[in-house]
């Protein structure tokens, strides 16, 4: 996809106004923050942009050298600048895709076990632990937000918010049904079980995004039960709201105070009222979206962890990788992260040339 030359001129105009703008001292408050969001979402179009129309400047001036001495060199570099230049356009269209407004913000990640008893429950607790390794690599910050412990150690549900840069954007596909065969621990027979759990990544909401009303919510407390210490079963401390227009019931009992209970089980509803918001909204693109990587439907399976023959499989972009402990431990996850961003630019690439 090639972008003319006036896309550029007309990009590289813009990212020097806000950089004028912002350099004057003039802008405060919400102007200023407006405008260095503004900035950092141009500055690497606008870096990958710069790149390009020097390439091409160059290809001209050593077009029209007359020296034969130096025409000689002017081909060589002639051919090195054209062989970069398809790249460096790539790169640049790359940029230019439309953005999801919510890749730049923190998620809540939740995980539920799915088919499977206890295993799927331990299933869960390892996606989680994955998902943290991967995160500590990244330099992300993650906080459970509530925990629904199984009695032999892994997690019927579970809901953390994970915060850093880029958070959503390097997430969002992680959203949906994750297979595993393996055998149990609980196994006798050594015979190898198929479970699974559901992976649900929501970009987490401004509070200008959602807005709740108290008449809306239904606010219920109870002692908490289960794995906890020494404070569960002694105090009404949980927490399960029911958003009455929509039914979406959130609960919480992790914490020791109510209060805080309350704030946690309201951020995660909130979040999940944003993703139906942006569900709704994307209606109309629907179909599009499927032609992606992923429609993040939680009903759709997208990866098979093999045990036995120590594989990972992702369904939508048919990638096996023979590097099951490795991707478990959180490292690994990054190539499978790297390639489903990959595919669906590619996609969406190819979408645009139509």
């Amino acid at each position: 996809m090639t972008i003319p030359s006036t896309r550029l001129a007309q990009i590289s105009a813009r990212f020097a106004e806000l950089e004028a703008r912002l350099a004057s001292g003039t802008l405060e408050g919400a102007d200023f923050v407006a405008a260095s969001r503004d900035y950092a979402e141009l500055e690497p179009v606008a870096r990958a942009a710069g790149e390009v129309a020097t390439m091409r400047g160059e290809l001209e001036s050593l077009a029209a050298l007359d020296d034969p001495d130096m025409r000689e060199l002017a081909e060589e570099e002639i051919a090195r600048i054209r062989g970069a230049l398809p790249e460096a356009e790539r790169a640049l269209s790359i940029a230019m895709l439309p953005r999801d407004a919510a890749d730049s913000r923190p998620a809540m990640l939740e995980i539920r076990a799915g088919t499977g008893g206890d295993e799927a429950a331990l299933f869960a607790a390892d996606l989680f632990r994955m998902y943290e390794r991967f995160a500590a690599e990244q330099g992300w910050r993650v906080e459970m937000v509530s925990a629904n412990a199984s009695e032999i150690g892994g997690f019927k549900e579970v809901v953390a918010h994970v915060s850093g840069q880029g958070v959503f954007a390097k997430l969002k596909f992680e959203s949906g049904v994750h297979r595993v065969q393996r055998v149990p621990v609980t196994e006798s027979g050594g015979r190898i079980h198929t479970s699974a759990a559901t992976v649900a990544i929501l970009p987490e909401p401004d509070e200008v995004d959602v807005q709740i009303e108290d008449k809306d919510l239904k606010i219920d407390v109870y002692r908490a039960s289960g794995a906890g210490g020494q404070h569960v079963n002694t105090t009404d401390s949980a927490v399960r709201i029911t958003h009455l227009p929509t039914g979406t019931v959130v609960t919480c009992q992790d914490a020791r105070s109510q209060h805080k209970n309350k704030d946690k089980a309201m951020q995660v509803l909130r979040a999940r009222l944003f993703e139906a918001q942006r569900d709704a909204a994307q209606g109309e693109e629907a179909e599009a979206r499927k032609a992606m990587v992923g429609s993040g439907d939680r009903s759709e399976r997208i990866r098979t962890y093999n045990f036995p023959q120590g594989r990972v499989t992702d369904h939508r972009i048919n990638l096996t990788l023979h590097r099951l402990p490795e991707i478990l431990e959180g490292p690994g996850l990054g190539e499978l992260v790297s390639a489903l961003i990959h595919e669906d630019q590619a996609k969406r690439l190819a979408a645009l040339g139509e």
